[in-house]
């Protein structure tokens, strides 16, 4: 898909997308298993960010999708190091070495990995879900944040904050550029998110959902169906704690007081074989505003569109 840069709203023209190298400042973010080439490839296509995730701590096969991604277009993507999954010490060379550009470090120290990837030209961020995680960060160089909220899905902070609070107090504290996770599915969101001082945004949940995602169509039609109300925060007494659908294996998991990482599960058996019950099916509030399986292209196009309009709106008011 060739992206029209005229048409898309000047508030894109920032430092997030000069950063990502690409028109359109959504990042889809790097589910483990799900955030491969499949689904990278698409968001890149439509002119946002596809990014490869590590945290499956599948190394050798992640590695073969990095290829896969540099391989099938120079459109840029990014790359995720999860530090706590991460088992390769010299990944951040193999990862200079695929000619990525950008990266985002998460699970771990921003120092582990920011001095050897920006010395070597990359462009890092780091996720963060408190302000004090923030000003570690930019203490150690990164050049943004993505800043993550509780209401979001996968691995979180034990202590939740909600994207609503977090963004405009990092914000207020930091001048490096923000992209905005949790809650985020469309223009209305993306638009709040640049209120409250991000430049781009990233879509987890949305993306689960997407028509390329590889889950299995069980997975995605839960979240179509889920309210609101339909995800639990797992494990608040250890780390990491959990955002998950709401499950009668999640429900068994609520109240009890080990980690319950170590009853994960069958990841395989929930991502690609459609057992709801054989892990813990990592998603975010947000999927009580999806109501379809929709195509990525239809999804970035519409969350451009919308976000024009919510700004005229606001402008016009």
């Amino acid at each position: 898909m060739n992206v029209d840069v005229s048409d898309l709203p000047p508030a894109f023209s920032n430092r997030v997308s000069r950063d990502l190298g690409v028109p359109i400042p959504i990042v889809q973010a790097p589910m483990g298993w799900i955030a491969r080439s499949q689904l990278a490839s698409a968001v890149r296509a439509a002119g946002a960010c596809g990014i490869i995730e590590t945290s499956s701590g599948e190394l050798d096969a992640v590695k073969d999708e990095i290829r896969a991604m540099r391989d099938g277009s120079d459109r840029p993507f990014g790359v995720n190091i999860a530090q706590a999954f991460v088992r390769d010490p010299k990944i951040a060379e193999f990862v200079i070495d695929q000619g990525v550009r950008f990266v985002t470090t998460s699970a771990g120290s921003p120092t582990k990995y920011t001095g050897i990837l920006k010395e070597a030209g990359l462009t890092v961020y780091h996720v963060v879900p408190t302000l004090s995680a923030a000003l570690k960060a930019v203490d150690a160089g990164v050049d943004g944040l993505v800043v993550e909220g509780s209401e979001g899905g996968g691995f979180k902070s034990p202590t939740p904050v909600s994207t609503m609070v977090l963004l405009p107090l990092i914000r207020s504290r930091v001048d490096v550029p923000i992209i905005a996770a949790g809650g985020i599915c469309d223009g209305t969101t993306m638009a709040a998110a640049f209120a409250l001082g991000a430049e781009g945004v990233q879509m987890g949940t949305r993306m689960v959902s997407a028509a390329e995602s590889p889950v299995h169509t069980n997975w995605k039609d839960a979240i179509v169906a889920a309210a609101e109300t339909d995800t639990l925060f797992l494990n608040g007494q250890h780390s990491p704690a959990l955002r998950a659908l709401r499950t009668d294996k999640t429900e068994a998991l609520v109240n009890v007081d080990h980690n319950v990482f170590g009853e994960f599960g069958d990841a395989q058996g929930l991502y690609f074989g459609g057992d709801m019950e054989a892990a813990i099916a990592l998603t975010g509030q947000v999927a009580g505003r999806i109501d379809s399986v929709r195509p990525v292209a239809d999804i970035i196009n519409d969350t451009v569109s919308e976000f024009a309009a919510t700004v005229a709106s606001l402008s016009g008011k």
